[in-house]
This record gives C-alpha cells, structure tokens and sequence, in this order.
C-alpha cells in the first residue's frame, strides 16, 4: 500500500477535506481576520487563527517529544533563513492578499463555494509560484534573494528551540514551545466574546491539530516508503502550482502530500458549501476587478516562494516548529496586508502611519 503512492496524496486528501470543511462552516481566513481586527474592531477571528497556530505548536512539539515526528527534516529548519526573501516576499504576499481579498487558502475555501474569482487566483498564483521557484522570476530570487540568506546551523539550527539549545548548552524545545503555546493561548481564551464563539474556537483547534497530524503522516511515509518523501504539514503557494502540473502534464510522478491537501480543502469546502445551501457562483464584475484579482494572484505566487510559505506554511506550519522564519514571514505579511488595504480603501498605502501617530498624540 506505500509503493503505491496514492496512499500519501488519499492522506493528504482526507486531511486537507478536513480543514476545508471547518475552514468554510465558520469563515476561517486570515486577510478576514487582519481586516476585521483593523476596521471593525473585531479581534474573534484573528484568535481563532491564533489558536490554530498555538495548537499545531503544542501538538507537534509533543509529538516530536515523543519521537513521532521528525520536524528537523522540515524545510522550513533545513533551508538557510531566507531574510531578504521573507521580507520582501512577506510583503509582496500580504499587498496581494489585500488586493485579492484572501490568501491561496482562502481562495481554495471560496472556490469549494462556487466563487469562479478565486478559480482566476489560485490559477494566476500556481503558475506565478512556479515561475518563481522554476521560471524566470526565479532568476531574480537566485541573484538577489538567495545570497542574503542566513545559515544558522553553527548557532544551533533554524528553529528557536534550537538556537535557544545551543546557547544554554542543553535541550529546551519542548518547554519553550509549551511557555509560547500556554501564553498565547492565555491570551486567545481570555475574551469572553472568542470563548462564546464555539465555531471559531472549534475551527481553530480542528485546524491546528490536522497540520500537527500533517507532519506525523508524512514523516510516517518518509522513513517507510520505498520513494522520497517530503516532510510537510500544510502550505497553500507551490502545492497549487504543483496541482496545477498534474492536471496539465503526464510525467509519471503520482501526486504528493501538498496536492492532496490542496484537493482536500477545496472538496472539504464545497462539501460543507453544499450542505449549507452556501453554494453561490460569482464572477469578477468587471475587467478592474479581474486585473486587480491577477496582479494580486502574482503577487501572492511570487511573494509565497520568495518567503517560502504563505499564511498557513509560515504562519501555521513553520510556527509549530518553531521556524525563525515564521514571525519574520508574518509581520512582513500583515504590513503588507495593511498597505494593500489602505491603498484599496484610502487611496495612500501608508494611511496607517497616520493613523498610528494620531493614536500617539
């Protein structure tokens, strides 16, 4: 049943159904969240991706305690910090975000609901991804991104359990993780309206344990396949453009754990669209707004590879391990995010530093 293949993109399927489900049911998106935190004053949806965060980092971290998942082979920890490219990247990500609305994601959820927008997105941001990490705009990541990365392996590794390790002389991963997960979660539990919120808080959990799962399965089929096997949990840029691949091209590769979830999500979505009577088909308006979908679909593609995740890989993901590169990723997303959204609704991408020193004064 491993040589097969199938068995780890049927995982990744099953997962992914999963997520998708819970994600559409109570509305789970990141840019809904930034935005609604931002505008309306509204912080629900913004802890429930928090908790889904903390609760991938309490799980995994346990898990790896238990020696069930090997999160050092992650990419996320093996790869040099990419800080030029989670900087830059983080913010191309996060102004595309704005301009679209939601993140590859989201766009998967929105699809499963009939949303033919989000079908121009994930397309427009598959190809841009893989133009990134195989095409010509991969050139430019080569000769000016790449060079500025940081190898922290002398330190201790990529993760700041590990750097942390190092510097005091023994292991402590498993107690950071567990201060960082308790703390945030003191804070995500400590408003009444999120804790009266029960879908959200079970979307967030469901959420957080299914990439916690993703690294168990796919270092379960890494150290028993008879093929090789990346260790991944759940990332939403190059695994649409690899879906993107499959449905185009035969090369003899069955599809991974990254395309699984893909499929999942989307099927997880449009399973629960169905059985809400959610399902709507809509189309951009006009050729501004389609203009406006694609540049952002680019943006998102090119940003997810520069950054090596998106909101789910770096802010989900690469955050249960513990990945340098998580907050640096994230902020450059959110900042993003808030300039792509001041210029959509204020015509200045940097209304916010206007606003932040009329807070201050």
């Amino acid at each position: 049943m491993l040589d097969s293949g199938w068995m780890l993109a049927l995982s990744g399927c099953m997962v992914g159904s999963i997520i998708g489900f819970v994600a559409r049911r109570s509305h789970f998106c990141t840019m809904a969240a930034l935005e609604r935190h931002w505008y309306a004053g509204d912080d629900r949806p913004l802890r429930a991706w928090a908790l889904a965060a903390l609760t991938a980092l309490i799980a995994t971290q346990l898990l790896s305690a238990a020696g069930l998942v090997a999160i050092e082979k992650s990419f996320y920890l093996t790869e040099p910090l990419p800080l030029a490219g989670a900087i830059v990247g983080g913010l191309m990500f996060g102004v595309g975000m704005a301009l679209v609305g939601t993140c590859g994601f989201g766009a998967l959820v929105r699809l499963g609901g009939g949303n033919l927008r989000a079908l121009v997105v994930l397309t427009g941001l598959g190809l841009a991804a893989l133009a990134a990490q195989r095409g010509v705009t991969g050139h430019i990541r080569v000769a000016l991104l790449d060079p500025l990365s940081l190898d922290l392996t002398s330190y201790g590794g990529q993760s700041a359990g590990a750097l942390l390790s190092g510097a005091i002389g023994f292991d402590v991963s498993l107690v950071l993780a567990l201060i960082i997960g308790f703390a945030g979660l003191w804070w995500v539990f400590k408003s009444a309206s999120f804790r009266a919120d029960r879908s959200r808080m079970a979307a967030g959990l469901v959420i957080g344990l299914c990439i916690a799962a993703g690294w168990v399965i796919t270092g379960f089929f890494a150290s028993r396949a008879l093929y090789p096997v990346q260790i991944e949990a759940g990332s939403f840029v190059m695994p649409v453009g690899d879906t993107i691949l499959q449905i185009i091209t035969v090369t003899g590769e069955l599809p991974d754990y990254g395309i699984g979830i893909v499929v999942g999500v989307f099927l997880g979505a449009a399973v629960s669209a169905l059985r809400s009577d959610d399902m709507r088909w809509e189309a951009c308006d006009d050729a501004r707004e389609l203009s406006r979908h694609l540049l952002g679909a680019f943006l998102m593609g090119t940003g997810g590879v520069f950054a090596l995740g998106c909101t789910i890989g770096q802010g989900v993901s690469a955050v249960s391990v513990m990945a340098i590169s998580a907050p640096i990723v994230m902020i450059s997303i959110a900042a993003g995010a808030r300039m792509g959204l001041g210029l959509l609704m204020e015509g200045n991408a940097l209304s916010f530093l206007a606003d932040w020193r009329a807070r201050r004064t």
